[in-house]
Order: structure tokens, then C-alpha cells, then sequence
């Protein structure tokens, strides 16, 4: 029989006759209900990942371990944010509170938690934002106390180096312990394309240089296996266009791209949020690739709902669904060898 009712769509308010109108209206919703059903039967009966993730930490806003650690754990990964600095809020700001941590206490905590009895159980190390060139060695420090008790655990350095026109700082000799010890012992580096010039003495001015310096940083080392270069800004296709990303290993490499959305200000944090998204994936054995694809379609889910917002922080819990389920689903473009 016919219901006279109003629905809330996604755009506009219309109304509803018919019940033949409420199902047409519905079905987005029990599709994505049923997205998710089969996320959580696929995941019911798969262990949950632990992450290590040594990074910045803000207050208010959505920065490193605040931007990193949510998404992580929406997507099943138990998080263990140890955190290089606290700040009142990210630095792009121009002004901010806070102190790094003092550089032995992230070995201090990383034995505290080997005491327990628990550091096999570690399945991955996420570095991101360093507050002191000497917080760097405690990291390598960690990153061998996780491989010696988990030999299968990975490593996924964030080699932040900061970006004084936008803002971002790093303090004096971060940059150069990326440059010359952060790839020999990560297993994934994910640097943007400034950070990657940085690493390689070269900066590259389009995807093909992108590759080559990518692989020359694969070639340098015994141990990395893949460099997501999460940012390619002026050497993309289409730089004025797309956020495009390029996934590096020794035989292929991928490019993703997904549309530039219209902000006035940029929020901050998206790279934090990326890796964090594709190390998730990697550690739920999604093949490099469709980590690539799933990292670029959550991404821009988040930055939709930012926009939405109208907010300049990441919307992380309004789009904590389609951390999950992507409702725009990209796909990687293999390149040429």
C-alpha cells in the first residue's frame, strides 16, 4: 500500500509515495550495508594485526598518530601510537604548543613493552614525524628489538623532512638520516616527491625520473622492497588536475590518480594518513597493488567529507565508513617496466 513519508537523501529532501520509491531511494543504503556486512565476514575470522607507529601527536587536529592511528584501527589493526612530540596543534598553523619527547624514552617504552612479553606479537613499525635527529637512532634501536622478536615484521618509514614554505618543520639532521639510513632498513619507504629528491640527490620532474629514482633507492638497499612516492605535486600527468601516486618495486611500478578537490587551504596530515592506510592493507596480505588502489580510493573519500565539512582539518570519523569501503573505487595503471 502507499506510504506518505519524507526521506533524507544524500543531496536533497524529496518525497516518497510509493513503496516501490522507498526501495529505489534505500538502495544506496543497503548496498553500502551490505558492503559492509561483507567486510566484517571477510575480517570476522582474520587475527588483527599490531602496528608500532612512532610519530608526531596533536592535540586537536589530524597530524601523524592523529591522523595514522584511527584509520589503522577502523580497518583492524591494533595500534600502539608511541608518540615523537606532542603539539598543541599541527605546525602549518604557524603557532603551537608542545615538547618532542625526550629521545630515550622511545627506547625506554619499546622495552617496557618487550618486558611484558608481547613484542613478538608485533606485526610492523610505522616512523613517521621525528623531533630530533637522535630520536632517529632510537628508532633504528626499536625496529631491531621488533625484528628480533618478530623476524616476519615489517617496517615502513614515513621519511618526513618538512616543507618550510607550507610550514612543516623538521629539526636539523633528520634530513640527512632519511638521506643516508632510513631506506637500508625499511622495508617500504614512503616518501612524496620533495622527500624523494631529498633521499636520491635528484629531483624529478616527471614519472619516468620518478621510477628511476625510486628504484635507485630499491637498488641501494638489501631490504626495501617497495617506495610509494605518495605525492607526485609538479612531476604527475596532471599535477593541476589530480593527486596522483606512484607504487615502485624491483620489477613493477603503478600509478594512481585521483581528482584535485577544490580547497582553499589544504588540510594537512594526508600523507600520515596514506601510509597508514597502505601499510594496513599490506598487513592484511592485499597484494602491493590493490593496497595502492585501496589507500588512493579511502583517501579520497576522507578528503570529500572534508570538503563537505567545509573544514581544514581531515574528517576522519564522518568518513570512517568509507575508510572501510571506499564508495569511488580508483584503479592502479601498471607502467612500464
Amino acid at each position: 500500500r502507499a506510504v506518505s513519508q519524507f526521506s533524507l537523501c544524500q543531496d536533497n529532501f524529496r518525497c516518497i509515495t510509493t513503496s516501490r520509491d522507498i526501495r529505489r531511494c534505500m538502495a544506496p543504503v543497503y548496498a553500502a550495508r551490505g558492503a559492509l556486512r561483507r567486510w566484517h565476514s571477510l575480517t570476522a575470522n582474520i587475527a588483527p594485526k599490531s602496528v608500532l607507529s612512532i610519530q608526531s601527536h596533536v592535540v586537536y587536529g589530524a597530524a601523524g598518530n592523529s591522523a595514522a592511528t584511527f584509520p589503522m584501527r577502523r580497518l583492524g589493526v591494533n595500534v600502539w601510537p608511541l608518540h615523537t612530540v606532542q603539539f598543541s596543534n599541527h605546525t602549518q598553523y604557524g603557532a603551537w604548543e608542545g615538547l618532542p619527547t625526550p629521545n630515550e624514552q622511545i627506547s625506554a617504552l619499546v622495552r617496557g613493552i618487550e618486558a611484558r612479553g608481547v613484542l613478538g606479537s608485533c606485526d610492523a613499525v610505522l616512523s613517521g614525524y621525528l623531533g630530533s635527529a637522535e630520536q632517529a637512532e632510537h628508532i633504528t634501536y626499536v625496529v631491531d628489538r621488533v625484528r628480533r622478536a618478530n623476524p616476519k615484521a615489517l617496517y615502513l618509514c614515513d621519511p618526513v623532512m618538512g616543507h618550510p614554505e607550507k610550514g612543516c618543520v623538521v629539526p636539523e639532521g633528520v634530513q640527512a638520516h632519511h638521506a643516508e639510513c632510513s631506506a637500508a632498513i625499511a622495508d617500504v619507504m614512503c616518501p612524496n616527491v620533495l622527500e624523494l629528491g631529498i633521499m636520491t640527490g635528484h629531483s624529478p620532474a616527471n614519472v619516468t625520473e620518478v621510477v628511476q629514482a625510486a628504484r635507485s633507492l630499491l637498488g641501494n638497499s638489501t631490504r626495501l622492497k617497495h617506495v610509494l612516492v605518495k605525492h607526485l605535486a609538479h612531476a604527475g600527468l596532471r599535477p593541476t588536475q589530480d593527486f596522483e601516486m606512484v607504487l615502485v618495486g624491483a620489477c613493477e611500478a603503478w600509478h594512481i590518480a585521483t581528482p584535485l578537490l577544490p580547497f582553499s587551504r589544504p588540510p594537512v596530515g594526508v600523507g600520515d594518513l596514506t601510509s597508514a592506510i597502505f601499510l594496513a592493507r599490506l598487513l592484511f596480505a592485499d597484494s602491493p597493488s590493490r593496497a595502492l588502489e585501496h589507500t588512493a580510493s579511502a583517501y579520497h573519500a576522507v578528503m570529500q567529507a572534508t570538503l563537505e565539512a567545509k573544514e581544514y582539518e581531515l574528517q576522519l570519523v564522518r568518513a570512517q565508513d568509507h575508510l572501510v569501503t571506499p564508495p569511488r573505487w580508483f584503479a592502479a595503471q601498471p607502467l612500464a617496466a
